[in-house]
């Protein structure tokens, strides 16, 4: 037998052809048959016994200057209350508790309105401390939003007293006809601008969804059925491979 063939056969005998592993995967079956049906169960117990999850949402529309334009964009305003308020609230929440809060709050503007939505999944049991995080962050923000407007109404009446004097006293001057008229025409668009001002509103405060939107149990079953089918075909043959091992170490 010539070298080529003896490195031939030297490689052939050490493949494992399908039929070795269709037979050992045979003689460890009960291996796979066991963990098959025991993360199957697990799977399913979850899937009965995991609280139904809903949605709760809170809607607030922030406060506007007029001709669609608002008093802080929403964007900035959704900025301050994702990277502000709530880890502050996140922070008294562990201090409080001595643990994390369960739940997270996600932030959306709906395109091209000034609306912001507070978005928080949770269990029914949990809905008592959503509802408190949703009010507070709620509450911080119509306070701020309030304070906004007062100084911005507060900056226009300022400058509408100031026009007012400046009509007077060109009432009783000559000449006066063109910057009257220019005067009068700034004052009625502070005033138009004035009484364009809309003030935060809060529309909703965490509301809960009628239906629960998970955890989805066919989709866990599911996934426990394939989880099981791979960690039972791998242990079934890492159960021949500890075999093997443990034959060879009693041999020597």
């Amino acid at each position: 037998m010539t070298q080529s063939e003896n490195t031939s056969r030297a490689r052939y005998d050490d493949e494992i052809s399908l039929v070795e592993l269709a037979s050992t995967f045979l003689r460890r079956r009960r291996v796979f048959y066991v963990v098959f049906v025991v993360t199957m169960l697990a799977g399913l117990v979850y899937a009965i016994l995991a609280p139904a999850k809903y949605e709760y949402v809170s809607l607030v529309k922030v406060a506007e200057k007029g001709s669609g334009e608002y008093l802080d964009e929403p964007s900035s305003v959704m900025a301050q209350l994702e990277n502000h308020w709530v880890p502050e609230l996140e922070a008294a929440y562990r201090a409080e508790h001595e643990k994390k809060l369960q739940f997270g709050v996600a932030f959306a503007n709906p395109k091209d309105t000034g609306l912001i939505r507070l978005v928080t999944e949770a269990t029914a049991a949990q809905a008592e401390t959503v509802d408190r995080i949703h009010g507070e962050l709620m509450g911080r923000l119509e306070k701020t939003q309030i304070v906004g407007v007062s100084n911005l109404r507060a900056k226009l009446n300022k400058r509408i007293e100031s026009l007012d004097a400046t009509v007077e006293m060109l009432q009783g001057a000559e000449d006066t006809g063109a910057s009257m008229a220019l005067a009068i025409e700034q004052l009625a668009s502070l005033e138009n601008e004035l009484a364009s001002i809309e003030s935060v509103e809060l529309l909703v405060v965490s509301r809960q969804s009628a239906d629960p939107i998970g955890p989805a149990k066919v989709l866990i079953v599911t996934l426990a059925g394939v989880l099981g089918l791979l960690a039972g075909i791998f242990l079934a043959f890492f159960a021949e491979f500890a075999a093997l091992v443990r034959d060879q170490m009693t041999d020597a």
